[in-house]
C-alpha cells in the first residue's frame, strides 16, 4: 500500500468520515481557508489512481467513496512506522512512548491489562 502525502490523508479523513461525497461535500468539511475546489479535485483522482478511493458517476459529475478502509490504512501505516523508527519492535515502541510521554501510573497499568487480556485471548485460542 502506498504511503499518501498530508493533503491526501486530510481528504482521506473526511472521506473516511462522509462514507462518499462529491468534491463540493468534501470542501464543506475543510476550516476556513478553504482550499480552491480544483485542488481538492486533483488530489481525489490522485487519490483514486492509487487505489484509495474509486467513484461513481453521474453524467459529468463523481461520487467519490473510499476503497480502503481507515482500519486497513491504519495498520499499514503503524506497521511502516514501527519497521521505520522501532526495528519492528513493537516493545520498542512502546517502551519509547511509555518514557517520553511520561504517562501516569494508571495509564501503564491500563496498558498492562490490556496486554494481560491479549495474552490471555491468545492462549485460549492455542488451546483450541
Amino acid at each position: 500500500m502506498k504511503e499518501l502525502t498530508k493533503a491526501e490523508e486530510q481528504i482521506m479523513q473526511i472521506l473516511w468520515r462522509m462514507d462518499k461525497g462529491f468534491v463540493k461535500d468534501i470542501l464543506e468539511y475543510f476550516p476556513k481557508p478553504k482550499p480552491a475546489y480544483n485542488t481538492v479535485s486533483t488530489i481525489v483522482r490522485i487519490l483514486e489512481t492509487k487505489g484509495f478511493v474509486s467513484h461513481k458517476a453521474y453524467g459529468k459529475t463523481h461520487e467519490y467513496y473510499p476503497v480502503v478502509s481507515k482500519d486497513e490504512y491504519t495498520k499499514n501505516f503503524l506497521k511502516r512506522f514501527m519497521e521505520n523508527y522501532f526495528s519492528d519492535s513493537f516493545k520498542e515502541m512502546v517502551s519509547f512512548f511509555a518514557k517520553e510521554k511520561d504517562m501516569s501510573i494508571s495509564e501503564l497499568e491500563d496498558m498492562i491489562k490490556m496486554i494481560n487480556r491479549e495474552i490471555q485471548k491468545q492462549k485460549a485460542g492455542k488451546n483450541e
